[in-house]
């Protein structure tokens, strides 16, 4: 972990010196925390156990942090930590006190109607938007409109980190982000991976962190710049380990690639951004499992694609076009990838398809990705994008032929209207069937044994879906 530095002295006098001569701002706070008992009258109770104990219960002053003096510099992470009732909350009350621009996370607020999608960095793009709520293990897009008060309370800690995390990359004031009971509640892989991304993020933004927690175990993946480690009676121990950044996060070394089976998506369907969890004609699964026997934090599904795809007709100079053999002897199209939400945002997925693709025995591996338009994932794995589909003319269509009906596609009375309506039924069976007949065999059975209720989620999920065309080609051995 490093040496102690001398007490009082969060950052070497030769650090700061040299931080001056640069021109770089080096802006210290000093953690002097006393707490003096004051009550307004004691009652018999606390007279009793005042005179029982010997402890004054007036005027009596006790040193809950001593003077310690810690940098607050651009790009660090600053880690509080200590038992119970030794100090933690009451220094990041001091900093939040004395240092401009400081936000603390607990006292981030929800309008109670709003999706907490729009009040995560309201002002930036989508993409941004969702990119740091993924970084605060919020990475399912059915949590993202949801209100707060819908969320239970580890995740409402995690909308809070993403509000704040969004507050200060737009406010440049230089103020800190202070977090008490740092992920304290909430399941360690998932602290760990919240650790492992914020890390990144502060480092990336240049934004200033300082956490508190009781539970060490996050050091190894939130390389914290400085640890103040609070004792009794005030005493703390201030170090400045040697920050490594992290390729992985550190459960990584735990990670194996396994085969799998169709059967095994089904504990991963729900976590998939579509509603419906037809996976089509699937020839190799693999599984990301958390050590040998350990739980499957990831899998990733290939099979066998469209016939015909115009942007695969591009990408391969039509290579492919009208030559069904060729197709199905050397293309294999990635169907499903989904990683867990407590770990995404840690670069899984993109380890999990690059580890595959060269297993799957074909040539050319494609994918169309509703979520290439927000995430790069199978770019970072090798695979080439090669452009967007827009909407289908047959899918526009259908909308503005919903839209005439004054038919609302995401209303919560859509359901009822598939159900009761026999032309919006017709409507959204047809564009829901022309996808199955793509993707597997048996649509039209498929689309008539559905309920309202999936035969209008199916439909939601595909009707402005603009998938991101990508393609992978085996390397050829030199000869």
């Amino acid at each position: 972990m490093g040496k102690p530095t001398t007490r009082g002295s969060g950052t070497p006098r030769g650090k700061r010196r040299a931080a001056k001569s640069a021109g770089t701002r080096v802006d210290c706070v000093q953690l002097k925390c006393v707490r003096e008992q004051k009550l307004g009258r004691s009652s018999r109770r606390t007279a009793a156990v005042g005179l029982h104990f010997g402890i004054p219960l007036f005027g009596s002053t006790a040193t809950i942090v001593e003077a310690t003096r810690v940098s607050l510099e651009p790009g660090k992470v600053i880690l509080l930590t200590g038992p119970s009732g030794s100090g933690k909350s009451s220094a990041l009350g001091q900093i939040d006190r004395h240092r401009p621009g400081a936000c603390m996370v607990q006292r981030v607020t929800f309008p109670p109607e709003t999706a907490i999608i729009d009040r995560v960095a309201p002002w930036a793009s989508l993409d941004e938007a969702i990119s740091i709520m993924t970084t605060c293990s919020l990475g399912e897009p059915r949590l993202w409109v949801r209100r707060f008060s819908e969320l239970s309370d580890g995740e409402k800690f995690r909308a809070q980190l993403a509000r704040a995390v969004g507050l200060q990359v737009r406010s440049h004031s230089g103020g800190p982000l202070l977090c008490d009971e740092f992920c304290s509640t909430l399941h360690r892989r998932v602290a760990k991976a919240i650790s492992y991304n914020l890390r990144k993020l502060v480092t990336r933004r240049n934004l200033i962190a300082v956490l508190a927690c009781s539970n060490e175990d996050v050091i190894p993946d939130l390389q914290p710049n400085v640890v103040v480690r609070l004792m009794s009676n005030g005493r703390c121990e201030v170090t400045e380990p040697n920050v490594r950044v992290r390729r992985q996060p550190s459960f990584a070394g735990r990670l194996r690639i396994e085969p799998g089976t169709k059967r095994d998506y089904d504990a991963f369907a729900a976590m998939h951004y579509r509603a419906t969890d037809e996976l089509g004609f699937i020839d190799k699964v693999f599984l990301l499992r958390d050590g040998g026997a350990g739980e499957a934090l990831g899998i990733v599904a290939y099979g066998r694609g469209p016939l015909e795809l115009k942007l695969r007709n591009m990408a391969t100079d039509r290579k492919f076009s009208c030559n069904p053999k060729r197709v199905n002897r050397d293309m294999r199209i990635l169907r499903r990838l989904v990683i867990h939400p407590d770990v995404r945002g840690c670069g899984l997925g993109h380890y999990l398809v690059r580890e595959t693709l060269p297993l799957v025995g074909t040539e050319y591996v494609e994918c169309l990705a509703a979520m290439g338009e927000f995430n790069p994932v199978f770019e970072k794995a090798g695979m080439d994008r090669f452009g967007q589909y827009d909407v289908s003319p047959t899918r526009r269509a259908a909308l503005n032929a919903l839209k005439e009906m004054d038919v609302d596609p995401n209303s919560r009375e859509f359901p009822l209207q598939v159900c009761r309506r026999r032309r919006v039924r017709e409507i959204v069976a047809g564009v829901v069937y022309d996808w199955y007949s793509n993707v597997t065999v048996g649509g039209e059975s498929r689309v008539t044994r559905q309920s309202p209720e999936t035969l209008a989620q199916t439909f939601r999920g595909l009707i402005a879906n603009r998938p991101v065309y990508y393609l992978w080609r085996r390397k050829r051995k030199a000869a």
